[in-house]
């Protein structure tokens, strides 16, 4: 452990609790700035490996041990507390949040292509993303997608889409799969409560949407492959029906991997006969990055969703609005 090590995760907390917490779980942002502060819990993380020291994954692990804490106090002193199994935790767990609503984003891209699709999502946790076609959309009152749907997703749009993306009809899905470290299994009791516990404190329709997807996930689970998104990427592929557009997309996954992987990934992709479909922050992909005529907002995480690398609009991180781009 270094001084550096040290300030780096405590800029890593004020960082969450500015761009991510803020205006979205008051609670989170308060327990990040305090962990910030706190030497003995930064002494903590910085033990951790550095995949291991985010955010997310310490205020999930402290919660699926203990309960939401009532403050700082508590949250401290049930960390501290319980270090050795929030520890194990944090090291056996995975920051795996599956939100649906970022369906939303996805949904005109993959309603542009010619149907019938086939879905392989990198970086798939449960799944719950690989169900475009089951959800229902509304676009600012204009409807698309599973009308009858028990889980309908309101998404707010600015500016002007291309012409194609403007009016999205249906998505016929041919096939769908997965690719993950550790998938979650939407019928395991054990993993359907870290997913619940993903969703921050203070955000219940986050969690009445998250039930819902899991409800439909259930009737019928998606197909996911556990391992490396390089090494089982082509295997997947090739599983896909050849009558159908393959589409391999992936949603705030790639911010995990390093880069030379990322760059594998990425050449890999355009080797496949696919589309590709990314939503990331535009830090991840300079090559998209260099394509963007303004830049995202400074002061919250903005994802880029680009097509084939080609940057389409700014979307939210948990989904509920996109901003097209020029």
């Amino acid at each position: 452990m270094t001084l550096t090590e040290m300030d780096a995760t405590a800029e890593q907390y004020r960082d969450f609790a500015a761009r991510q917490a803020r205006g979205a779980s008051p609670l989170y942002e308060q327990l990040t700035l305090g962990v910030a502060a706190d030497g003995e819990l930064l002494d903590l993380l910085t033990a951790l490996p550095p995949a291991k020291r985010q955010p997310n994954l310490l205020l999930a692990a402290t919660r699926y041990l203990t309960g939401t804490a009532s403050g700082y106090d508590d949250f401290r002193r049930s960390v501290l507390d319980n270090r050795d199994a929030v520890v194990a935790t944090m090291l056996a767990r995975y920051t795996q949040t599956n939100e649906p609503g970022r369906c939303a984003a996805l949904y005109p891209l993959l309603a542009s292509l010619p149907q019938p699709v086939a879905l392989l999502e990198v970086g798939a946790s449960a799944g719950l993303c690989l169900y475009p076609d089951r959800y229902a959309y509304d676009y600012d009152g204009r409807a698309a997608g599973a009308v009858d749907s028990p889980l309908r997703l309101s998404c707010r749009t600015e500016g002007s889409p291309p012409p194609h993306l403007a009016e999205p009809g249906p998505v016929t899905v041919a096939w769908r799969a997965g690719i993950d470290l550790n998938p979650l299994d939407v019928r395991n009791a054990d993993d359907v409560r870290w997913l619940r516990t993903l969703v921050w404190p203070e955000q219940d329709e986050r969690l009445r949407r998250l039930d819902t997807a899991i409800a439909l996930a259930q009737a019928d689970p998606p197909h996911l492959l556990r391992g490396d998104l390089n090494a089982r990427l082509g295997e997947l592929a090739a599983q896909a029906p050849a009558h159908a557009t393959l589409v391999v997309f992936h949603t705030a996954v790639l911010c995990y991997v390093p880069d030379e992987e990322r760059a594998a990934f990425v050449d890999q992709v355009g080797r496949l006969d696919c589309r590709w479909i990314s939503q990331e922050g535009p830090e991840f992909f300079p090559g998209i990055a260099a394509r963007l005529r303004r830049q995202p907002p400074a002061d919250t995480i903005t994802y880029v969703l680009a097509q084939d690398g080609r940057p389409l609009a700014f979307s939210a991180m948990h989904g509920g609005w996109i901003q097209w781009l020029p």
